[in-house]
């Protein structure tokens, strides 16, 4: 399966996050918002982290992984795609990707 690394902030009413999560790359769950919605996940994983404290109590720190419960987050800002890896972390060969089809535009 090959999935799509997004780059996103994230704020809770004490905290703005920034950090990397993996999406699926297409159909079911590929959008932010449903993945957010699923039922079935309490947490959020997120990579590559940086957490601020938004009354600047302490100072920001940065960690290699994160697990955001869900329930906390009050918005979600889509920064950057880093591009879309296999199962395996590794970049997919770009051909079979050729095909995969993308959204309408949004108007």
């Amino acid at each position: 399966m090959h999935y799509r690394r997004e780059r996103v902030r994230i704020e809770t009413d004490r905290h703005e996050i920034e950090g990397t999560v993996q999406l699926p790359s297409e159909g079911y769950r590929s959008r932010t918002t449903d993945f957010l919605n699923a039922h079935e996940r309490d947490f959020l994983a997120l990579t590559d982290v940086e957490v601020r404290w938004l009354d600047a109590a302490r100072s920001t720190e940065r960690h290699e992984f994160l697990a955001l419960a869900v329930r906390h987050i009050v918005l979600v800002l889509e920064l950057e795609t880093l591009g879309i890896v296999d199962d395996s972390g590794a970049e997919p060969d770009p051909a079979p990707l050729a095909a995969v089809s993308s959204p309408p535009p949004t108007r």
